[in-house]
């Protein structure tokens, strides 16, 4: 393939996505009405037997996360507010088939995992203002696979960092640590320059997780690393 094409077949999935994106957002202004947590309405997954033999040692009992991942696992309304962001309404699913982020086209969690997490979780928040927050969460059987996972997903990030001029792009890669997990965050920018959101790849115990916030102004570095805390903590709960 050369790289006119790789660039070409880049930008059709991006509008697929940008297109779903403006879909979800309709879906959810039309089924959606005031703020609510995540939780609302979704029970949190059991826990899993292969979830409970991985469990973590002793030492790090006080930090490590209940087996498996629902709704709870994912941010809430109440992260968005601490960030001066008012959420409006929020689609939550556990089915792993919600896209994972805008540069990874069509592919969903339950893709990148072929299928094997013991449960999955994600929600779609829309705000007052311009913009969207997704949120995509997985429960690995093993630590191993939990790490791979997040092997994989930082790797997809990654292939939108370097992109042809005029093309959004995300930015250099930040960590950072927090309720014993680690977070990889990466502010994003449009073609112009202008930074507008960010995405960020979380792991705890045997949870992964991704979640990106697009459309949003130029202080958009700081709150992306806001989010990406707030969601780590999440997911460690």
């Amino acid at each position: 393939m050369t790289e006119n094409q790789a660039v070409q077949q880049k930008s059709v999935r991006r509008n697929r996505v940008a297109a779903a994106a403006c879909v979800a957002a309709a879906l959810i202004a039309v089924g959606v009405v005031g703020t609510r947590s995540a939780t609302a309405n979704e029970p949190a997954h059991p826990a899993t037997a292969a979830a409970v033999a991985d469990a973590q040692p002793a030492a790090a009992a006080v930090t490590a996360p209940a087996p498996g991942v629902g709704s709870a696992a994912l941010v809430q309304s109440e992260d968005y507010v601490r960030q001066g962001l008012n959420p409006v309404g929020a689609t939550v699913a556990l089915t792993g088939r919600q896209g994972l982020s805008a540069c990874s086209g069509e592919q969903t969690m339950r893709d990148l995992t072929k299928g094997r997490a013991t449960a999955y979780a994600s929600v779609t928040w829309t705000f007052d203002t311009e913009g969207l927050l997704i949120e995509s969460a997985a429960s690995a059987p093993t630590g191993a696979s939990a790490a791979t996972w997040e092997q994989q997903l930082v790797a997809l990030v990654q292939d939108c960092q370097n992109e042809p001029a005029g093309h959004w792009y995300y930015g250099a890669a930040h960590t950072l640590t927090a309720a014993g997990g680690t977070a990889h965050w990466y502010p994003s920018y449009s073609g112009d320059g202008t930074a507008s959101g960010g995405v960020a790849v979380l792991r705890s115990g045997t949870r992964v997780a991704l979640v990106e916030l697009t459309g949003r102004p130029t202080d958009a570095p700081a709150t992306v690393e806001a989010v990406a805390t707030a969601a780590l903590k999440r997911l460690a709960s």
